[in-house]
């Protein structure tokens, strides 16, 4: 899966770990769905997983982690796949925009991307098939791309994977549940907890100022292609400037979650949060508590990579240096009193998993 800032790819075994402390819970709700990783995960364990996220390009990565399965898919994917890789490379919008303009690729590999989306978009493709070959094409090109594992820059040297051959893999797709299909949505968070039902939520939220859409926006543009007017050093789609989220405001986060917490319809809800958000663990706690009963589980674990380089202006210049290397994230497992039945005890289940 593609390099990620909030990735939960070293929780992963913690979190199924809460959930299979309740078996009597089958579904999940992964509200924030990301790179679907979460989602992917608790789909292989078995549960029914409906994922969700505002941005495209999640959306695409889970159609094919999530609401693809395997047994449907794969044989037509694998052929498309090796049809795509033949398409001869040429020059077009990604190559001009995210390799001459700026440096996020070599531009030999530029081509190939640019020729491989305009042959993806010829198809009109039906789901989730294009989903699958969207995805591919993305983790090709984010394995030979030269930043440090976001799109908020390129690093001023090109990187050493970025001199290798993109090249297309199938993406790790999962047979189907016993308890039903998988699904991916493209919703507001807010609206979708609405609309949402399941055993277990799964809450992520974007936790400070920093934007998704932002430090991810070529993978954006890469799959909605739309070829957007562009801006600044990095080359950022336009619409990043008006494409807000109350989440990576410290003014409205607050107000934002109280309201997703307190309309999210399930049973158990498991909420991750680090220690640099703009929430404090006592701010969640008291939160969460309108919910039901709550257990922190606790896990250190190294920062991202951005946040252990130093601090740098505009132009390049150091201009202050790193606080910490380390955080903490916190989950947080609350039973709603539509759960409590379902999960009793499950207090003294989760013993051992902080």
């Amino acid at each position: 899966m593609i390099k990620y800032l909030g990735s939960k790819r070293t929780l992963l075994g913690a979190l199924v770990g809460v959930a299979a402390a309740v078996p009597e819970l089958r579904s999940v709700f992964d509200v924030f769905s990301g790179t679907s990783r979460v989602g992917h995960a608790f789909k292989r364990a078995g549960y029914r997983v409906v994922s969700n996220d505002h941005n495209a390009y999640a959306h695409t990565l889970a159609q094919c982690y999530v609401a693809a399965d395997r047994e449907g898919v794969e044989a037509e994917a694998r052929a498309l796949l090796r049809e795509l890789s033949a398409v001869p490379a040429e020059r077009g919008y990604f190559t001009e925009t995210f390799c001459e303009r700026s440096r996020f690729f070599q531009p030999h590999n530029g081509a190939r991307v640019d020729a491989i989306r305009e042959a993806i978009e010829a198809r009109a493709l039906p789901e989730p098939l294009r989903s699958v070959a969207l995805t591919s094409l993305m983790e090709a090109a984010d394995r030979v791309d030269s930043t440090c594992g976001v799109q908020m820059a390129y690093v001023k040297r090109w990187a050493a994977r970025s001199f290798n051959d993109l090249a297309l893999r199938m993406p790790d797709l999962l047979d189907a549940v016993p308890g039903g299909p998988c699904e991916a949505l493209c919703l507001d968070a807010n609206a979708a907890v609405r609309e949402v039902e399941t055993d277990i939520a799964y809450i992520d939220p974007p936790y400070n100022q920093h934007s998704y859409l932002g430090n991810y926006h070529v993978w954006e543009s890469l799959v909605r292609w739309d070829k957007p007017d562009v801006y600044g050093v990095a080359c950022k789609r336009a619409d990043v400037r008006e494409r807000k989220s109350h989440y990576n405001s410290r003014r409205r986060h607050r107000a934002a979650f109280e309201d997703l917490v307190a309309h999210t319809r399930a049973k158990l809800l498991i909420v991750s949060f680090n220690d640099e958000g703009f929430l404090t663990r006592a701010d969640l706690e008291a939160m969460l508590s309108e919910r039901g009963p709550v257990t922190v589980l606790t896990h250190d674990f190294k920062r991202y990579v951005g946040a252990q380089i130093g601090v740098f202006n505009p132009s390049g210049e150091r201009v202050g240096e790193v606080s910490h290397l380390r955080n903490r994230e916190h989950i947080y497992v609350v039973p709603t009193a539509a759960g409590r039945r379902a999960v009793a005890g499950i207090e003294t289940r989760l013993a051992g998993l902080g």
